[in-house]
């Protein structure tokens, strides 16, 4: 990692209190620390700025309290694409330092290692790089066919071509049980980067048919004309989508 390019990324760390799935998910404990410090800290191992990006006062005092740098956004965003932005304005608004990249950090992976989003930043120093995100290999005994992990294709350079919940490509007269041991599967960590204007103009898109059709808001840039570089990371990640999960998580620690 440069100097230079770590100097001018932003991590923000987008965090709700309102989940459909897991109600005030970012305060929820796992171990003696709620799940946004844990975030918090170990992006701060890569990154020498890191903000929380809330709609909600528990949150951003829960933040504060620990150390962290917080900032209040809109409860009415859709993504975490567009509180990101939402954070970036109010950073610049409130401090004399300017944002250049911005590393979109979830605030549901409290395991996210400091080398993971590393990868991300690197990718940015080739300057024709708009966005960047994470894939890892799919092993063959790995269910491919699981919807809520999107699978992704790519060009031989790593830019991706499509993202999908289906197995992509298909391979035909061969049963998909053996298709990861006839071609290499890759799929979606949701890690994010994106220079400051891109993200911009990333949130003024309207929603596109096969974002609709798949629910993977990365299709929208793709099918705008954005390339969307990857990096191939040998570490999955541990998000926490539902309490069974922080219980799981209780046992990494």
């Amino acid at each position: 990692m440069t100097t230079d390019l770590k100097a001018i990324c932003t991590g923000i760390i987008p965090a709700r209190y309102k989940s459909t799935r897991f109600p005030g998910k970012p305060l929820a404990m796992i171990g003696n620390k709620t799940m946004v410090q844990r975030v918090y800290e170990q992006a701060s191992l890569a990154l020498d700025f890191v903000y929380v990006a809330t709609d909600d006062q528990r949150i951003y005092d829960t933040v504060t309290s620990f150390g962290g740098k917080a900032v209040m956004t809109s409860p009415l965003h859709q993504s975490g694409t567009d509180r990101c932005a939402e954070a970036v304005s109010l950073i610049m608004e409130e401090s004399v330092r300017k944002v250049d990249i911005v590393i979109n950090i979830q605030g549901d992976e409290p395991f996210i290692k400091p080398e993971q989003i590393e990868m991300v930043m690197e990718c940015f120093s080739d300057d024709s790089v708009e966005i960047a995100t994470l894939i890892t290999k799919v092993e063959q005994d790995e269910d491919i066919a699981n919807v809520n992990e999107p699978k992704v294709i790519v060009t031989k350079s790593g830019d991706a071509i499509y993202f999908s919940r289906t197995p992509i490509p298909y391979i035909r007269g061969v049963d998909i049980s053996a298709w990861p041991s006839k071609h290499q599967y890759y799929k979606h960590i949701g890690l994010y980067g994106y220079r400051k204007g891109t993200l911009e103009k990333l949130t003024r898109l309207e929603q596109s048919p096969l974002e609709k059709a798949e629910s993977l808001e990365q299709n929208r840039w793709i099918e705008n004309g954005f390339r969307i570089r990857t990096a191939v990371t040998p570490w999955e990640s541990v998000g926490i989508d539902t309490p069974g999960d922080l219980e799981k998580a209780g046992l990494l620690i």
